[in-house]
């Protein structure tokens, strides 16, 4: 089929997401939780959230064990795939949305989440024009019954068997990995505001 639209960017992604970490991290180091960061709230949000966040991570290794070495090459109805069409943008937030819980944050890690499920929400579009022009009916098809990105449970089936790209697979390791970063990274703003030594201004 020929195709006059082109894939998204997805250098371009990385960086915009990148960039938009990068201007959003200042809101967390300089506001605090308005619960103390030794309450029951804090501990448990931040336990919550480290599960997050790994699972997140999990998410996204199960996905590419999926599409990898196959994206924009073929339509991926099984898996994760099954369940939503951007499975990798849906684990991609939960882990973002753990990271912060672990802050004890309430506004800001619902903020920094809808920042960023727009940010791939955008993404996505831009990828299904591509899909939809290279994919034609077969992609519209399973666009009708598979939600974009929050996921429909009851649609789940794969094959007992699945063939992996493994070069694909190391190379997306390290993408995956970095989301495990967000776990050090809330201990350690957590200690810089023990520090006292910033100001910061008190957000529930």
């Amino acid at each position: 089929m020929s195709n006059a639209v082109k894939p998204a960017n997805q250098i371009l992604r990385i960086w915009v997401l990148r960039i938009s970490a990068f201007l959003i991290l200042p809101l967390f180091i300089f506001s605090e939780s308005i619960y103390d960061s030794e309450s029951f709230i804090v501990e448990t949000l931040e336990i919550v959230g480290v599960f997050l966040v790994i699972g997140g991570v999990l998410g996204r290794f199960w996905s590419i064990l999926y599409i990898g070495g196959r994206k924009n090459k073929t339509v991926i109805q099984i898996g994760p795939y099954s369940m939503c069409r951007h499975p990798l943008y849906l684990f991609s937030t939960i882990s973002v949305f753990g990271f912060g819980l672990m802050t004890g944050i309430i506004v800001l890690a619902l903020s920094i989440t809808v920042i960023i499920f727009l940010t791939l929400y955008y993404t996505a579009l831009r990828e299904e024009r591509y899909l939809v022009s290279e994919f034609g009916s077969a992609y519209a098809e399973y666009a009708k019954v598979t939600p974009r990105i929050l996921p429909k449970f009851s649609n789940f089936r794969t094959p007992t068997m699945i063939k992996v790209n493994t070069k694909t697979l190391r190379t997306n390791t390290f993408d995956a990995l970095v989301f495990l970063f967000l776990i050090p990274l809330a201990e350690i703003l957590e200690h810089v505001k023990e520090l006292d030594i910033l100001p910061s201004i008190t957000l529930f």
